[in-house]
């Protein structure tokens, strides 16, 4: 399983690492930095932050 960023989509809102810090960090200036490889455990979270992206720029791929 996987997290894809659209890192050209991606406006800096920090939405999803606010939502999942667990899942994702944020680079200095705000966007979101990429993921790649997730465990399973991290799934719920990873989908959750996924969501709370307001541009949309993150997917979760099984």
């Amino acid at each position: 399983m996987r997290v894809e960023v659209d890192l050209q989509a991606c406006a800096g809102h920090g939405q999803c690492a606010a939502t999942a810090p667990g899942v994702f960090a944020l680079d200095d200036d705000g966007f979101v930095l990429p993921v790649g490889e997730i465990s399973e455990d991290a799934r719920d979270e990873a989908l959750q932050g996924a969501a709370a992206c307001p541009e949309h720029a993150i997917e979760v791929v099984e």
